[in-house]
């Protein structure tokens, strides 16, 4: 029979022995003595745990040794949480433990992480419930005991940092039987009265006995239900409570929430100054823009301008009138040249019968003459009224002065013709006949 297959080495029992108890017992919670205490120069910590009846060694690594609130002692009752395994180098079994804390605590440890562990299964830690802190907290409820050394953190850093807060203490027991409902009933009465930003719990720091009111079932509840954000600073940087979990933000120490709350009033003044130059250069900068449209509308204005026009009008206005008088120049010469050669005519014939015919026509042809002359005067200056009229209609000026205003808009001087081309908040000029003005549109109306 070959048995060399089933035949196993020392390391690979012991691998095997480590692996069915490390894949088979989770976290476990254990409670006894501490013996044969052990801390070597690697910071590391070695000891037993025992019994009246048992004894299993246990180890604790420098990470998790090192934020022992204790100091580790021969004989003292502790709790510790670990997991099982095996050192395969000797064949020891022992506990690799992650806390550990003096016995007394053990049944307060155990109902606090059975409600903790039944809330976060309700959601009642959910990330996603919490509700953002605004950017500036104008007034902070403060919940804490007012003869305790965190109220006078608080307000210390809080002074120092940004003065102008208003704080409100809403003064708590911190510890004791009728701690937890008075701050229940503190945090509820400062939602209801919708006064503050932020509401702040904070006590300083003790055993997991004296932070008890803050592991209470309904104040989580009430926190959680605050439509003011809550802030928690309990205890030390290493003590966490259901409030700190329950709240929407959780602080290490009070002092630190309080420096969390507010901006330091230093990097706000910074901040002010740095704005400040920069509002001044863009007005600068605006000024320097406006300046140059302002020249370019000048130069645009002056040359299509009215008094270019106004002058091109009259110009033609007095061509038109000399044109006028020459043509009436003329016709009077050939009405002379025409009189003279009839005169001339009538002289070579001699027309003695019908020389008295003829001065009796001439007489009533003279007044004929005259009245076709005056109303051809009246025609032509009649039409040179009109033309004259004509010309005034189209200046501009002469439109101005009658009570109506050019519109130009203000960033590039184009004319505005239409309530389309103008929009509510836009700057324009009007053209008057005296002056300009400047104006805002309002409203604009097809």
């Amino acid at each position: 029979m070959n048995r060399s297959a089933d035949v196993l080495t020392p390391a690979q029992l012991n691998t095997l022995a480590r692996d069915l108890l490390e894949s088979s017992f989770p976290l476990v919670w254990v409670e006894g003595e501490l013996g044969n205490v052990s801390r070597p120069s690697s910071g590391h910590l070695y000891f037993t745990l025992k019994d009246a009846r048992a004894q299993v060694r246990a180890a604790m690594f420098k990470p998790k040794s090192q934020w022992l609130k204790f100091v580790p002692r021969e004989g003292m009752r502790v709790l510790v949480r670990g997991r099982l395994t095996l050192y395969e180098a000797r064949g020891d079994y022992q506990l690799i433990l992650d806390h550990m804390e003096e016995a007394g605590e053990g049944a307060l440890r155990r109902a606090y992480e059975e409600l903790k562990a039944r809330l976060e299964a309700e959601g009642l830690f959910d990330a996603g419930r919490k509700r953002p802190l605004p950017a500036h907290v104008r007034r902070l409820a403060v919940i804490t005991s007012p003869s305790g050394a965190a109220v006078r953190d608080v307000l210390s850093v809080l002074g120092r940092r940004f003065p102008l807060l208003e704080v409100e203490l809403l003064p708590s027991l911190v510890q004791g039987e009728t701690a937890a409902a008075q701050i229940t009933s503190l945090l509820r009465q400062a939602d209801a009265s919708g006064r503050y930003d932020v509401i702040l719990l904070t006590r300083g720091g003790g055993s997991l006995e004296d932070l008890w009111a803050f592991n209470d079932e309904r104040l989580a509840r009430a926190i959680a239900a605050s439509t003011t954000p809550v802030v928690s600073a309990v205890g030390h940087e290493t003590d966490f409570s259901l409030s700190d979990f329950a709240a929407d933000l959780r602080a290490p120490t009070p002092s630190v929430a309080a420096e969390l709350l507010v901006p330091d009033q230093r990097d706000l003044a910074l901040r002010l100054r740095r704005l400040a130059q920069r509002l001044n250069q863009l007005q600068v900068h605006t000024l320097s823009q406006a300046m140059q449209r302002a020249d370019r509308a000048a130069l645009r204005l002056q040359a299509q301008g009215p008094q270019a026009r106004l002058a091109l009008l009259r110009h033609r206005q007095e061509a038109a009138f000399a044109r006028l008088q020459a043509h009436w120049r003329q016709k009077q010469e050939r009405r002379r040249a025409q009189l003279a050669h009839a005169a001339a005519v009538l002289r070579g014939a001699q027309p003695q019968r019908r020389l008295a015919a003829l001065k009796e026509r001439l007489a009533a042809l003279a007044p004929r003459a005259q009245t076709a002359i005056n109303r051809q005067l009246q025609a032509d200056a009649l039409r040179l009224r009109g033309i004259a009229r004509s010309l005034e209609a189209v200046s501009p000026l002469a439109t101005v002065a009658r009570g109506y205003s050019i519109l130009t808009r203000a960033d590039d001087g184009a004319l505005v013709r239409s309530s389309a081309q103008a929009q509510p908040g836009d700057r324009l000029q009007a053209r008057l006949a005296e002056g300009t003005l400047q104006v805002r549109v309002e409203t604009s109306e097809p």
